[in-house]
């Protein structure tokens, strides 16, 4: 599955659009739609400024290499907002988060499976000073995904 412009418009939503670096809520510098890297692999860092075009241009990137990650790791039949959903997820969380989820295994099992919403909001937390703790921003994003995913 490819995504489409609810994908990209859910992910631009719940990202935002900053051309100049800044620290997200887990202290990694992020720029444009929520980029930590560049797509020569180099980590965005304090002081980089980019112009709309090159956001655009990394959030193309970043979205494709998220789909393919999905692809490749749902084995059950998905529809087009579930597959969105956890694009937007992978996009947000990481690959490596997707991939060795409890929500990627429910997936798998039964993708109409209601304990799927349960595990989108199992990842509303990051690292803050060394503790896990709940992120109201990351909270209402799961909310938002899980919403998405059985629309």
């Amino acid at each position: 599955m490819t995504p489409d412009s609810v994908c990209y418009d859910f992910i631009k939503k719940w990202e935002g659009l900053n051309l100049s670096a800044y620290q997200d809520s887990a202290g990694i510098w992020t720029i444009g739609y929520g980029s930590i890297l560049y797509q020569n692999n180099i980590p965005v860092k304090k002081g980089d400024h980019i112009l709309m075009d090159m956001a655009e241009s990394l959030l193309e990137w970043e979205v494709n290499l998220k789909s393919i990650a999905v692809n490749h790791a749902v084995h059950s039949a998905v529809n087009q907002n579930q597959f969105n959903a956890l694009v937007s997820f992978a996009y947000n969380a990481g690959i490596g988060a997707l991939q060795s989820s409890t929500l990627l295994r429910l997936v798998n099992a039964n993708p109409s499976d209601p304990k799927i919403t349960n595990a989108f909001m199992m990842w509303d937390k990051t690292h803050v000073d060394g503790a896990l703790v709940v992120v109201q921003g990351l909270a209402k994003r799961r909310q938002g995904e899980a919403a998405l995913y059985f629309s």
